[in-house]
């Protein structure tokens, strides 16, 4: 499975359950279970690539801003709900953060923390276990730190709706 692959399996879970996380996590689990083995695992092995992508200060400032505070974990589950939304969002968010301001989620759906579970769920069901991380998690995150100082400045759209 290559990216394009993995991004449409997200994409048709997406689309069967926009705005209810537990149904998306069960469409997601069917449309793992129509894979090849091969292609379940690759699909947990891009799963990983695209949250190490989405580690960054710059996400990670603006989950901040979104929830009023948020730790590793909380950030984890805002990076696997963010691709939950599909290739589109995620890419936007990756280039501008601060437009996820723009978009009428709550806050559970934002920070939903069973998404990943179902990857593992639906690729162990039909590869018989999720494949081995193929780089280590990375140990900070990509970009320019910040303060709590920073994030109105950095992020003026999401500070207006949120803070």
């Amino acid at each position: 499975m290559d990216e394009a692959g993995f991004w449409g399996v997200v994409q048709r879970a997406h689309d069967a359950a926009p705005d209810d996380m537990d149904r998306k996590c069960e469409a997601l689990k069917a449309e793992l279970a129509k894979l090849p083995a091969a292609d379940a695992s690759d699909f947990a092995v891009l799963f990983d690539a695209m949250m190490d992508k989405a580690y960054s200060y710059e996400l990670w400032g603006a989950a901040y801003v979104i929830r009023g505070g948020c730790g590793d974990d909380t950030f984890s589950d805002f990076r696997s709900s963010l691709i939950s939304r599909g290739r589109t969002c995620f890419e936007r968010a990756m280039a501008d953060p601060d437009s996820l301001a723009a978009d009428d989620l709550d806050e559970d759906t934002w920070f939903y923390e069973g998404y990943q579970y179902a990857v593992t769920e639906g690729v162990t069901a039909v590869a018989g276990s999720r494949p081995a991380r193929r780089s280590p998690h990375p140990d900070r995150p990509s970009g320019q730190d910040w303060s709590d100082e920073d994030l109105p400045v950095r992020f003026p759209r999401l500070a207006a709706r949120f803070m």
